[in-house]
């Protein structure tokens, strides 16, 4: 490994001189590691947690270990890192031995079409999404609609959004254990999203599938087809783009990648759910069959790169799934160790190299948290998000009935909550938590929670005096009120997103066991977006009075059988669910109890599994620490700037691979605090922090090992 000027190591391979050398002597020095040990004519030593430098002190030669980008870094890498691939030089062995190489800019390789294809996939779902109630209740065409009354258009958006979000779990099992989550992505655009967009668009053509309108059609569509697509390419197309960096070697560009990741996507969600509403007003079998055009679009830019992408194999067989979720369901995880590799069983290939295995104290403190305990935590965020689903439904009914803005209608005022996300999420990001950082001052998660949903309470106050105000107004001139009075809910609902959804999926990540992080984001994401969307039809078809006119009848899409209706009544409804949410998240004992959980997380440890060698002579420094006590003063692995590094440690952590959470927030996809936090000119993720690895060579004993909560096993 790397070495300093006054340290002579005949055991381990050193860095080489130019890429020709070094690729001549990594297969020997992978046999006969003594083969490869001379010295280079630029040593490294190590600086800081992710830093070497040249001895030479020249600034310019500090390499960051996880940034590796450039040719000129590869000197600075052993031959456990490198391929014999000149194209793409990068080498990461997983944990049942599959060798995977990396491009040195994976975002101008590979990653580039999969963030367009996630872009053109946001545009098509917000397009649909924001006009389906008006499209439902025959707000776009009089003569040819599916003439539904207000309170089931809603319903119908709350059953396609709550199949959206349960879907995820099949993407989770197929990217997983089946397919990977290339073929998934694929497949839930191919099988299920676009043959969706095709039949909800074809609804939209007078007498195409039927002299009357097939009600059968926009079923399949609406609530089976498309929202079934919606899940499977959401469960998998982020951890994706993430997996085309090295997952060590380019850990630090995984971050940046997150937040392009989450500007394509809010950048999809505006130009949908502009283009589509405004071209709606004027055609809407024109506006349906634009999704369509630009999901194909992004399918095909996505096929282009196939030969660019690194293409993990899947893990784990269906049987184990089951058996995992059995036990992780009585709170414990139990399965193999997984890194992205695809072989058929983990044990044969990890059993040839002895491994430091956590202790029992650290299963029990693992085991604790099973998919019965994170759906309890996100059921926290249930009363924010009964107030989150009411900007596709209700909000969209009371917009109807007001007066355009220009070209701006009720659907293209979801934008504003877009717009908030990303305006106060950069803020928040960027302003808030650096400077309670610097205070020393860290909010708790309950809290987060809380003034999530106290936002969402005061959108919904917002919405109850619009309301009132849609109704004198109407008494005293018979006018409507325009359209921008809804601003204000929109805009707040966008703030509580970024306290409360983006803390719920980052508690669910934190606290899952690292086996079971795909699963318990599922369960997740079914709190966060089904459950929600479950109770918000009980509560239209519980509340169905309110939403009749004065002849009794549920269409209330004009403002005449709007005013005398009351909508209102059931805006209170959903204000008493939100602040029961403030109240429940700011109880001391709902508190302490989330603390505990993430403290008893934070405990746990995973044992180094970073490449064969390192796995194999860890042990073997162990056996003889006793005997030889470091006496040659040689620079071994654990004194490697690489495996002392700090991202290093994260990655030692989460296992063979970097536990990439399979499902995003509601919009932004990764935790917008996580993905907006700056630092220096750079916008990166705020990682949990991990104490550095201690300087002393010398291998620590039995006792130390136990007492840092790992035990010794041969």
């Amino acid at each position: 490994m790397m070495q300093s000027p006054s340290k002579s190591t005949p055991s381990a391979p050193t860095p080489t001189t130019s890429p020709s050398h070094r690729r001549a002597t990594s297969s020997l020095s992978r046999q006969d590691s003594a083969s490869s040990s001379r010295r280079s004519s630029r040593t490294v030593d190590f600086f800081d947690d992710d830093v070497v430098a040249d001895r030479s002190g020249d600034a310019s030669a500090c390499v960051h270990l996880t940034r590796i980008s450039s040719r000129d870094h590869l000197r600075h890498l052993t031959a456990d890192f490198l391929s014999n691939d000149d194209d793409r030089p990068l080498l990461h062995v997983d944990g049942v031995g599959n060798e995977y190489t990396y491009y040195l800019n994976p975002m101008g390789r590979s990653v580039l079409f999969i963030l367009l294809v996630e872009m053109l996939e946001r545009f098509s779902f917000y397009g649909i999404n924001y006009t389906t109630t008006a499209y439902l209740t025959g707000e776009y065409n009089d003569d040819w609609n599916a003439d539904m009354p207000s309170v089931i258009a809603s319903s119908y958006v709350s059953i396609s959004t709550a199949v959206a979000y349960t879907t995820p779990f099949l993407g989770a099992l197929l990217a997983d254990n089946l397919l990977g989550e290339y073929m998934t992505i694929l497949l839930g655009c191919l099988a299920c999203y676009i043959p969706g967009l095709l039949l909800i668009a074809f609804t939209t053509i007078p007498q195409f599938l039927g002299r009357e309108f097939n009600r059968a059609a926009i079923n399949w569509g609406l609530l089976a087809l498309w929202p079934m697509g919606t899940g499977m390419v959401k469960a998998c197309v982020n951890v994706f783009g993430a997996k085309q960096f090295h997952p060590i070697l380019q850990s630090s560009y995984i971050e940046s990648y997150y937040v392009n990741f989450y500007m394509c996507i809010n950048i999809g969600a505006l130009t949908g759910g502009i283009v589509v509403p405004v071209v709606a007003q004027w055609n809407v079998t024109v506006a349906y069959f634009i999704p369509v055009c630009m999901l194909g679009l992004g399918v095909v830019l996505f096929g282009a790169g196939t030969g660019r992408y690194v293409r993990p194999r899947p893990t784990h067989d269906v049987g184990h799934l089951v058996r995992r979720w059995a036990e992780s369901a009585r709170g414990w995880a139990v399965g193999g160790g997984g890194g992205g590799g695809g072989g058929k069983t983990s044990r044969s290939k990890r059993d040839r190299y002895p491994v430091i295995q956590p202790s029992r104290s650290s299963c029990l403190a693992e085991g604790r948290v099973g998919i019965g305990t994170i759906a309890l935590l996100s059921s926290l965020v249930v009363p924010f998000n009964v107030a989150y689903a009411q900007m596709a439904t209700t909000f969209i009914v009371q917009g109807s009935v007001m007066r355009n803005f220009g070209i701006v209608d009720a659907p293209m005022m979801n934008n504003a909550d877009a717009v908030s996300v990303l305006a106060f999420g950069y803020l928040i990001g960027n302003v808030l938590y650096p400077e309670l950082n610097r205070r020393g001052i860290k909010i708790p998660t309950t809290y987060k929670f809380a003034i999530g949903s106290a936002f969402g309470a005061w959108a919904v106050g917002c919405a109850i005096m619009t309301d009132y105000r849609v109704h004198r107004v109407y008494r005293e001139t018979g006018e409507a009120v325009t359209v921008l009075w809804q601003v204000f809910p929109y805009l707040l609902i966008g703030i509580g997103e970024i306290f409360a959804v983006s803390a719920a999926y980052e508690l669910a990540f934190t606290v899952a066991p690292a086996r079971m992080k795909s699963i318990a984001s599922a369960a997740n994401l079914f709190m966060v977006g089904g459950v929600p969307n479950v109770l918000c039809i009980l509560l239209y078809n519980a509340c169905g009075s309110w939403f009749l006119n004065a002849d009794g009848e549920a269409r209330i899409h004009k403002l005449h059988d709007y005013a005398s209706a009351r909508v209102v009544n059931c805006f209170w409804v959903v204000e008493a669910i939100s602040l029961f949410g403030v109240f429940i998240n700011v109880l001391p004992c709902v508190k302490n109890w989330v603390a505990d959980i993430e403290t008893s997380a934070a405990e746990t440890v995973k044992s180094p599994m970073s490449t064969p060698n390192i796995r194999k002579n860890l042990m073997m420094r162990k056996r003889k620490a006793h005997r030889s006590q470091h006496s040659s003063g040689v620079m071994d692995d654990e004194e490697s700037p690489l495996i002392k590094s700090q991202k290093h440690a994260q990655y030692l952590k989460y296992g063979d691979g970097p536990s990439l959470n399979k499902f995003g927030s509601m919009r932004a996809g990764p935790s917008i605090s996580k993905a907006l936090v700056g630092s220096g000119n750079a916008m990166v993720p705020q990682l949990p922090s991990h104490p550095r690895p201690p300087k002393s060579s010398k291998a620590m004993d039995k006792n130390s090992i136990m007492a840092s909560g790992l035990e010794l096993m041969p």
